[in-house]
């Protein structure tokens, strides 16, 4: 009766342990891409913080996802109207919409400056970076663009690349210039978030995009030294090495 006491309690212990590990670890919730949820991994990596990250199987050939499908029918996604990503922080907490989990953690980590005028400064360079990434979509050329034929597709993107980008990403580098503190830094001389979102929008765009991308922004001196140097943080540089590949 003894022993069976040491093992019973060994048991709970392994078990009331490992559900202390469980909520200790965020988790994000999102499709096997990187999409909208890699900016919230690129601030895991640099801010070399451990994570779950979970990931929903989409289906090559039909982009149909059964675990995704599951996830919306147990109530997994309600804070997120149904969509992914979701975070479930380490106290069980679920946050929904891809821009609040990366405020959210970019807060967390230490990346949104030191004062409420700070963290809007920091907040109004990422919202530019929102600003092109919106227009490109409603410039309408990618693949998933349905009601124009691939000539009109074609015209769209050449003047996306060729004029309104660049046009965009200057008006970008003025603002920038006003707020960096030193070359490799969007705000004062140090890391935030804002970095982040100018690297996302330079050099971790769709692959066919990126030699373009790279054309468009070739006057930004100021955001490609940014973009270089949140690319060549270790836990950033270590991530983009080993992320898994995906479709897009």
């Amino acid at each position: 009766m003894k022993v069976l006491s040491i093992l019973l309690f060994a048991v709970s212990t392994r078990a009331t342990y490992a559900l202390a590990s469980s909520l200790t670890r965020p988790q994000l919730k999102y499709f096997d891409i990187q999409g909208a949820a890699e900016t919230c991994r690129v601030i895991f990596a640099l801010a070399n913080q451990d994570y779950d990250d979970a990931r929903y199987q989409i289906d090559p050939k039909t982009f149909a996802s059964p675990a995704f499908l599951a996830a919306k029918e147990n109530g997994d996604l309600k804070m997120n109207l149904n969509r992914a990503p979701v975070l479930v922080t380490s106290d069980g907490q679920t946050i929904g919409q891809s821009k609040a989990i990366e405020r959210y953690l970019a807060k967390k980590f230490n990346l949104m400056g030191n004062t409420l005028e700070e963290e809007a400064m920091i907040d109004c360079i990422a919202e530019h970076c929102r600003d092109v990434k919106d227009a490109a979509r409603a410039k309408g050329f990618s693949r998933f663009t349905k009601n124009k034929t691939d000539e009109e597709k074609a015209e769209a993107r050449k003047e996306w690349f060729e004029r309104d980008m660049p046009e965009m990403l200057l008006k970008i580098e003025d603002a920038v210039k006003e707020t960096s503190g030193g070359s490799g830094f969007a705000f004062g001389s140090s890391t935030t978030y804002a970095d982040v979102a100018i690297w996302s929008l330079l050099r971790d765009c769709p692959t066919g995009d990126l030699d373009d991308t790279k054309k468009a922004s070739e006057k930004c001196v100021l955001l490609n030294a940014i973009a270089e140097q949140l690319a060549s943080n270790p836990g950033v540089a270590k991530w983009l090495s080993e992320r898994p590949e995906s479709m897009f």
